[in-house]
């Protein structure tokens, strides 16, 4: 009995021990795992259309995951596709449940303490929307009832703390009376369908995917000019940082944006509110 506990004891030491060595030696060499596994792990969001979601025939698509799978494709490797919630990504500390987030980030001062930036691959404005029957104005959101995504640049913007990096300036024209931070863009949606004031008197998002909802037949508008406009980037986690991942990545970005792929990719995902195609690949 002793002897049959003592090498379970040895084993379960044994397996700990191999795992963490195992752990540590992926922590410094995610790019060479990445290719001896042919497999890269992309982090984005499951329910954010144009950008990132799942259709009907339970398939990822739009903007960032044809992003991701020509990331995969340059790299040699499949694209496996991760969606946890976004206040995770952006929190860092990934502990190797994937590789990369390519979801649409916006490089910030306090998540670069977490996270790495290895490019910029397009920019978007982040713009107010409001039911179609309401009458207020940009100015007359302060001291309302605004929603928007948890953990997200716009929720920053709504508290007064924004500190994006590489951005063009800007200044705060709405103080909320109240934030509502919900999982994602789509939960504001649905808020915001039930009529003027009725859960939250507007919301605060990305203006391509307000105006994908607009086409969709949500009963809501755009309101004023931008709030503000954001770089938008790749994202990795310092926590395992791999300096060849992140220019490998750099490397296939800027190959992208040379030969106009992901121009391609903007015009075939972005739509402008007349209709035409938008190329967000062009800075502000």
């Amino acid at each position: 009995m002793s002897i049959k506990f003592n090498l379970k004891n040895a084993v379960a030491v044994l397996s700990i021990a191999l795992f963490s060595i195992s752990m540590s030696a992926k922590a410094g060499d995610v790019y060479d795992y990445i290719k001896l596994d042919n497999e890269i792990l992309i982090a984005t969001d499951a329910n954010w259309a144009p950008f990132s979601y799942i259709d009907d025939d339970g398939v990822m698509q739009g903007f960032d995951v044809e992003v991701g799978r020509e990331i995969a494709k340059r790299m040699g490797v499949e694209a496996r596709f991760i969606t946890p919630a976004w206040d995770v990504i952006t929190a860092g500390n990934w502990n190797m449940r994937w590789d990369v987030s390519v979801g649409s980030m916006t490089p910030t001062a306090s998540r670069s303490e977490v996270l790495n930036f290895p490019a910029t691959y397009y920019y978007t404005p982040a713009a107010f929307a409001v039911h179609e029957d309401s009458t207020l104005t940009v100015p007359q959101l302060s001291g309302k009832t605004i929603c928007t995504t948890a953990a997200s640049t716009w929720e920053m913007y709504l508290q007064g703390d924004l500190d994006m990096l590489n951005a063009p300036a800007f200044t705060y024209d709405v103080t909320p009376g109240t934030i509502t931070s919900l999982v994602d863009g789509a939960a504001c949606l649905d808020d915001v369908r039930l009529g003027a004031g009725v859960r939250n008197d507007g919301m605060m998002d990305s203006l391509p995917m307000i105006l994908a909802a607009i086409d969709a037949d949500y009963p809501i508008k755009v309101l004023g000019d931008p709030g503000f406009y954001e770089p938008l980037s790749l994202a990795t986690d310092k926590g395992n940082d791999d300096p060849e991942l992140d220019a490998e990545l750099a490397r296939i970005i800027t190959e992208m944006q040379k030969d106009y792929t992901l121009s391609l990719l903007s015009i075939q995902h972005f739509k402008n509110a007349d209709g035409s195609s938008e190329d967000y690949t062009v800075a502000y």
